[in-house]
């Protein structure tokens, strides 16, 4: 399935983007990147206002079998959350607290700041607990998340290839640790299209710290520019420019959509290039925003119940509890893929206090996130992840003081997934004593990309677009289908 091999011709691109209409080309801009290099459009949602039927590169398509999920809602927690601190008590490393690492455990081990030969083993100043009717493991910094435990699956012994944040960030979103490969959303929406005709099919949402690799972390790569990433800004126009100039009336604004749309399908027919198809499409779906997202944005419908479940004392600032709202609005309306980002956690020093600040603001709307869906019967198909790009490591980074921080540990690190066919109330791989490296059940960030697809009834090997001659995926050549995930 999606086996595209048309290359782009990418002609007139320009000119649209630059046309001077109502709905202003800033905002189009937005949901289409310019730079992206063009597929075969496939689809089934037509042009409004009398046009010629055209297919739609956004329409929602058949996976390649029967899915799980539908969805999925990304909670990406910028900068490696200590794993060891959260989800991992360890027993031993508590009781040689302050002493040197063995340095049979060093081997293999990448630090991306400490220099010392031999750094002091570091305990966990805070309690855990066995939670729930599955007796998981989880710090009493997470009381929230202790609340859905027997909803989890939690996977202790992920692992990456990179201690840098920039391109580990690149490589669990786009599966390279290079620019200018699309996002996992992106291939999510090329696979599979949208539900939602009124809202793009891969939504962004931004709290805290923005991403080290910026827009990269959810950009179209060279697939077409319809499958891009699209930020929702948290205040004011939900995207820059959305709004028509004073005096500019709806009935007006249709007709000169329908007339530049009109240019646009016949040369589309001429030609057959496929970004005049996802442009004509953008400006369809830009029009159609100027009511749908403003109204996403408006939360006085929800309950005061709803919003104190979530952690929201005010409706209208800006934080990840309302984003974690609003991705549960997304999901409602169709929309197939939301990331949510949000940093950060990046604690190399000041952990006693950085760590507890991040987890107060993002245990409760994560947790209650879960339980809204479940209650809403839009848990079993929609898929739930929560993680970062790497974890912490066992050794103290500085002094054992109120300073002291946490290095990097790509060699095995916790992530949890929710929902959408995952396996509940369990615990997947094991680490050694320290909890420096995976002594069961390793699995690789291509196994996670792998696994999510399959969900969605993605084959991650078939997922394919030929660009510069040959065919890449998400996965690369790499990647397995974690079996012990599934339900």
């Amino acid at each position: 399935m999606r086996d595209d091999h048309n290359e782009s011709r990418a002609t007139r691109r320009q000119f649209f983007g630059r046309c001077g209409v109502g709905l202003a080309p800033l905002a189009l801009a937005s949901l289409l990147d310019d730079e992206a290099v063009g597929g075969e459009a496939l689809g089934g949602t037509s042009a409004q206002g009398g046009l010629p039927a055209i297919e739609s590169p956004t329409g929602a398509r058949m996976p390649h079998f029967a899915s799980r999920a539908k969805r999925v809602i990304f909670l990406y927690m910028l900068g490696g959350p200590s794993q060891l601190d959260l989800f991992e008590p360890k027993t031993e490393l508590a009781k040689h607290d302050g002493e040197p690492i063995p340095e049979s455990f060093l081997k293999g081990v990448k630090f991306a700041q400490i220099q010392e030969k031999q750094p002091r083993l570091m305990g966990s100043p805070w309690k855990f607990a066995r939670r729930g009717q599955s007796g998981l493991d989880v710090s009493e910094l997470l009381p929230h998340t202790a609340g859905i435990v027997d909803r989890l699956s939690i996977v202790k012994t992920f692992r990456s290839d990179d201690t840098n944040h920039l391109f580990a960030e690149l490589q669990i979103n786009t599966g390279w640790r290079q620019f200018g490969r699309p996002s996992m959303g992106s291939w999510v929406a090329y696979g599979l299209g949208s539900e939602s005709r009124d809202l793009p099919g891969f939504t962004v949402l931004l709290s805290g710290m923005p991403p080290r690799a910026k827009s990269a972390n959810y950009a179209t790569g060279f697939l077409p520019s319809a499958y891009q990433g699209v930020p929702l800004r948290s205040g004011g126009e939900p995207i820059l420019n959305l709004t028509s100039p004073a005096g500019f009336s709806p009935q007006r604004q249709r007709r000169t959509i329908d007339a530049v749309n009109a240019l646009n399908t016949r040369r589309l027919e001429e030609t057959g290039d496929p970004e005049i198809a996802a442009r004509i499409a953008a400006y369809e779906m830009a029009f159609r925003m100027q009511a749908s997202a403003p109204e996403l944005l408006d939360l006085s419908g929800e309950t005061e119940a709803t919003l104190s479940q979530y952690g929201i004392a005010d409706r209208s600032q800006p934080s990840f509890a309302r984003n974690c709202l609003l991705a549960r609005r997304l999901v409602e309306r169709g929309v197939r893929f939301v990331q949510l980002f949000h940093g950060d956690w990046d604690h190399h020093s000041h952990l006693g206090t950085g760590l507890p600040n991040q987890c107060r603001q993002t245990d409760q709307p994560s947790a209650a996130l879960v339980a809204d869906l479940a209650a809403r019967g839009l848990l079993d198909d929609t898929l739930v992840v929560w993680g970062g790009e790497f974890g912490r490591s066992s050794v103290a980074q500085g002094p054992k003081d109120a300073n002291v921080g946490r290095d990097h540990n790509i060699a095995a690190f916790t992530m949890w997934l929710a929902g959408g066919g995952v396996k509940a109330g369990q615990t997947i791989g094991t680490t050694d004593e320290f909890g420096c490296a995976a002594t069961s059940d390793s699995f690789h960030i291509h196994d996670l990309q792998a696994t999510i697809l399959h969900l969605l009834g993605l084959d991650h090997k078939r997922l394919t677009y030929r660009f510069q001659g040959r065919d890449f995926r998400l996965t690369d050549v790499h990647g397995n289908v974690i079996e012990k995930l599934l339900a």
